[in-house]
């Protein structure tokens, strides 16, 4: 099942599991000794250059299970995908409606009055399942953008020495936001925050063959900015997309970076598994020449590059009027009519955001950007500066101030790791990975001899009493030893009961709704879940133990 790819017969590495690839009776054969291989082996496609071939990788006990626990996952996880999807739109729906009558008792008012409020999806008083779990929006510190002004002006001062870490705070709560709808954003960035909504895009997955990552751009201020940040979405709760994308190991090694999580790569746009030289195409060093036009043959998803229309002349996209409107949405609906050529800047994340931010910098000779994102949002918002560095985006790549992630998976391999650190720990730190407790996202994918998985830079590790740790590794790095089971289920009830006294030992700002309370009632099934909401990453920035001064209540 060896591939190769890539023009004049130039081969690449790779590891795709395929959960389609087999049946139920594969899986069970998995874990006899007689056919293991055998049944595993349908499961793996792997690369011409490989250390091992499928059928080697599938005889190694120490990761069988690994792969065939990542099989049903997924199995499972795409059985209940629309099921998922319905009940999404089920509890955002009941969570507006109660939240637009003054919750039970100011609905059953309304509703014998005649005078229900019915909420309306994309609208700017819509608020997502994860704004439901934390409703908080404000930043932590009205005076941020004194305080990152400083930084910026004086080179000689690190991001890590902001003071209050009030930086940190900015980055989680946009993390937060950026699971809302593009309205939603606009209207909490300039009205609550003070700043200039820039855009948001709504990006293109071409093996999903969906829109299905979304970011968002935003400005300290309209002229002469001094800060640009760059927000990535994470996994939403009610997306199986999202969550088959995080128990996925398969790979594809860059030759410059190493290997990376191939579903990570689809999702900024940036190839399609279903045709594995599209990665090629756009993960060479320099990057792809997108002005050089392709025959139409070979544009589209064969060749990794969407489409959108131009002119008669060929050189400017055609953009319709909805891709104008108020809140600067960028769409990726299929155009019709005109010759199509590939445009990626108005197609998928990565190109659009690059383009967007280079115009920004250009725009704002003194300006710095910062790149962040929770759960998924923060495994592209580490891979965006990485790929800008294989595309030797050097001026851009000088004027990062930091990255900021939160509850972020792993991304690639050690040699990822070596490369970013080379890059953005010198001559400062600029990568802050922030974990909280027994967050189960940062412990996927699994970290192990055959995946070969690992985190780097500086990880700020948070326990259950937001005790700040900088630490190489979370403890309990996969998750599933066993000698931390029993800690994880009475931490999961200590979360729970601490839970209901927060807003009267830490003031109203961290008193956690009934929803909140009833997703730490499920933590004590699965904690790896419950913690990992955003709320306690916003608890941890601000009430961490190094920060006790700073009052938010």
């Amino acid at each position: 099942m060896a591939s190769r790819v890539g023009g004049g017969g130039e081969s690449r590495r790779y590891l795709i599991v395929r959960p389609e690839g087999g049946g139920i009776t594969d899986l069970f054969n998995s874990f006899s000794f007689s056919s293991s291989s055998d049944s595993l082996a349908k499961f793996i496609v792997t690369g011409e250059d490989n250390d091992r071939d499928n059928r080697s990788i599938a005889d190694d006990d120490d990761h069988r299970w690994v792969i065939v626990v990542s099989v049903i996952v997924r199995k499972i996880i795409s059985v209940l995908g629309k099921p998922m999807e319905w009940c999404g739109y089920f509890v955002e729906f009941i969570l507006n409606l109660l939240s637009h009558n003054g919750q039970l008792l100011g609905l059953i008012h309304n509703f014998l009055r005649g005078k229900v409020v019915i909420p309306h999806r994309d609208s700017d008083t819509f608020i997502s399942a994860i704004g439901h779990l934390d409703g908080r929006v404000d930043l932590c510190d009205d005076n941020i953008l004194t305080r990152i002004d400083y930084v910026i002006r004086d080179s000689e001062v690190s991001v890590s020495q902001i003071g209050d870490r009030d930086l940190m705070d900015f980055c989680m709560m946009a993390s937060k936001l950026a699971y809302e709808n593009a309205k939603v954003i606009k209207n909490i960035v300039v009205h609550h925050w003070k700043m200039h909504f820039v855009e948001f895009f709504n990006g293109w997955n071409d093996f999903q063959k969906e829109r299905s990552t979304q970011v968002f751009i935003l400005c300290d201020k309209p002229r002469d900015a001094n800060l640009i940040l760059i927000s990535f979405r994470g996994t939403e709760p009610f997306d199986a997309d999202d969550w088959s994308t995080d128990f996925d190991y398969s790979w594809y090694e860059i030759p410059k970076l190493g290997k990376v999580h191939m579903g990570f790569l689809e999702a900024l746009g940036l190839g399609n598994r279903s045709k594995v030289s599209t990665f090629h195409n756009h993960l060479r060093v320099g990057g792809l020449n997108l002005k050089s036009k392709l025959p139409e043959s070979e544009v589209g998803s064969d060749n990794g590059l969407s489409t959108t229309t131009c002119d008669s002349n060929g050189t400017e996209p055609v953009i319709s009027s909805d891709l104008k409107d108020e809140v600067h949405l960028r769409d990726t609906e299929e155009p019709t009519g005109k010759e199509k050529v590939p445009v990626m800047g108005e197609m998928t994340a990565f190109y659009g955001v690059r383009s967007k931010l280079k115009s920004l910098l250009e725009e704002n000779k003194n300006a710095k950007f910062v790149v962040t994102g929770h759960s998924l949002g923060g495994a592209l918002a580490i891979l965006f500066p990485a790929v800008l560095l294989l595309h030797e985006e050097k001026e851009m790549m000088q004027r990062l101030l930091g990255v900021y992630t939160f509850g972020q998976p792993r991304v690639g391999d050690r040699k990822l790791g070596r490369f970013m650190e080379a890059h953005l720990n010198d001559p400062k730190p600029k990568y802050f990975r922030l974990v909280y407790c027994n967050d189960l996202v940062p412990r996927l994918p699994y970290d192990n001899k055959t995946f070969l998985y690992k985190h780097f830079g500086e990880c700020l590790y948070y326990n259950s009493r937001y005790i700040e740790k900088e630490v190489w590794e979370e403890p309990n790095k996969n998750y599933f030893g066993l000698i931390y089971l029993i800690p994880e289920y009475i931490n999961a009830m200590w979360e729970l009961i601490r839970s209901l006294t927060m807003g009267y030992t830490c003031g109203k700002d961290y008193k956690e709704g009934w929803f909140r309370v009833l997703l730490r009632m499920l933590g004590l099934a699965i904690p790896g879940i419950s913690a990992h909401c955003p709320t306690d990453y916003v608890n941890s920035v601000r009430l961490g133990k190094e920060q006790v001064h700073v009052s938010c209540s």
